[in-house]
């Protein structure tokens, strides 16, 4: 009886842990570690580096022919490609996660597909799938994987576009090649699907067709068929779980619960040798605090060149980035949007309790930074990442008023972030603010 009573707990407790790991979670749910993670590094590769030219848009508008740009095929080496280099260079970032093109517009696969004809291990030099070892450098630095997929393929003959000024056939004409291109599309993201099971996909290029057209619902039932966590970007004619603002910081809140601004580090997203107009570390430190404190997240691009090498001014930004974000990471990942601007001049956050206010301060602020409307007593302030414990004063509280008055926060020099500073402001409850427009004395 023990031993049988033993084999039927073992199995209940099977049972129960492959409930666990199938475990379905709400939408809520299954976005909150895409809330928590606040920083992804997005990677644009395919034939496009080899020259240096814009992806696929170059031969769409008329800049290259389409057969000219085919022709960087005999380029694409990735000799020098090494995805662990890549992965640990994201990790040590401070992201969380990655996206890479699996397939851009022009059709060029990064993985060996059995549909469509394009891809890197028939089609190029490389003669080899450089998407998996990537996918599995990313898993064993226990980062998020992300895969990009554009859904047009404007080098497949059954796809309706071609270039700007001219296209293939109209679906109502030749309803045959348009199913014929479905099963290539469909196919291809069946495989991405199974083969690595992304935790996240980014969607491209919707606007060619509607949803009924690129049969949306049914793809997405698909994804989340094999993987019902699995989240996606907002690019698929109204089956996404967040925005994707691109390269312009929104100047007001997005209403989105979750959104994502991607953005290059200087004016391309695939390499281009001759854009050298990067950002600074700190002018990405500083539109990456926007974001966070504006509740998003930034998905920060990066072109490797056609070798897989990695364009040195790119691997400075990311390594700056990291020491930054390791120094400062209580007020990065786990937080939520801040406090409005009327009340700090910048960024903010705020810890999911809301009890714990997050400051991020440009340059030295005058050495005094400044918080308005803040109805909370402080317990206490220090500087994030090197915990030095700072004063302040308040000034224009009067007795009479519910106005709170105006709190100075002393910042001396020594503290200051080469970058930018982070304060930590511990209150006495739940941020609480004033939002009136202020009294006069009635009795004194």
């Amino acid at each position: 009886m023990k031993k049988l009573f033993s084999l039927l707990m073992m199995v209940v407790v099977a049972q129960a842990s492959a409930q666990m790991e199938g475990e379905v979670l709400s939408t809520t749910e299954k976005m909150q570690w895409f809330k928590d993670a606040k920083l992804g590094i997005f990677v644009h590769w395919g034939l496009y580096a080899v020259n240096g030219i814009d992806e696929s848009w170059s031969f769409y508008n008329g800049y290259i022919s389409h057969e000219n740009y085919l022709k960087q095929t005999k380029g694409f080496t990735a000799k020098n490609y090494d995805p662990e280099r890549w992965a640990k260079l994201i990790r040590e970032s401070g992201a969380k996660y990655s996206v890479i093109t699996s397939k851009h517009h022009d059709g060029f696969a990064l993985w060996d597909t059995k549909y469509g004809g394009f891809n890197a291990v028939t089609n190029s030099a490389a003669k080899k799938d450089v998407l998996s070892p990537f996918v599995k450098a990313l898993r064993k630095q226990g980062l998020k994987v992300g895969i990009y997929y554009s859904l047009p393929d404007w080098s497949y003959d059954d796809y309706t576009n071609f270039t700007r000024d001219s296209i293939r056939y109209k679906i109502s004409e030749e309803p045959k090649r348009w199913q014929n291109f479905l099963k290539v599309y469909q196919g291809q993201l069946k495989e991405l699907s199974k083969k690595y099971s992304p935790d996240l996909y980014w969607f491209d290029g919707d606007w060619e067709h509607n949803a009924e057209e690129w049969e949306a619902t049914k793809v997405k039932q698909m994804l989340l068929a094999q993987n019902p966590n699995a989240i996606l970007n907002s690019r698929f004619r109204g089956q996404g779980d967040y925005e994707t603002p691109e390269q312009g910081m929104p100047i007001t809140r997005p209403q989105s619960p979750y959104w994502e601004l991607c953005m290059t580090m200087n004016n391309s997203w695939g390499y281009q040798k001759n854009d050298h107009d990067y950002k600074t570390t700190d002018q990405i430190i500083g539109i990456f605090a926007d974001v966070i404190g504006n509740g998003g997240n930034l998905l920060l691009d990066i072109g490797p060149k056609g070798d897989g090498t990695l364009p040195e001014e790119q691997v400075e930004i990311l390594k700056g980035l990291g020491e930054w974000t390791q120094k400062h990471k209580e007020a990065i990942y786990g937080t939520i949007a801040g406090i409005p601007q009327e009340h700090f001049y910048g960024p903010s956050t705020l810890s999911k309790d809301r009890k714990m206010l997050y400051l991020f301060v440009k340059g030295d602020a005058n050495r005094e930074v400044v918080l308005r409307g803040l109805k909370n007593n402080i317990n206490r302030i220090w500087v994030v990442g090197e915990g030095t414990k700072l004063a302040h004063q308040v000034v224009g509280k009067v007795y009479w008023s519910q106005y709170p008055g105006i709190k100075y926060i002393k910042l001396p020099k020594h503290v200051l972030d080469k970058h930018m500073t982070v304060l930590a402001v511990l209150l006495d409850g739940t941020v609480d603010l004033y939002r009136e427009d202020g009294s006069v004395i009635e009795s004194n």
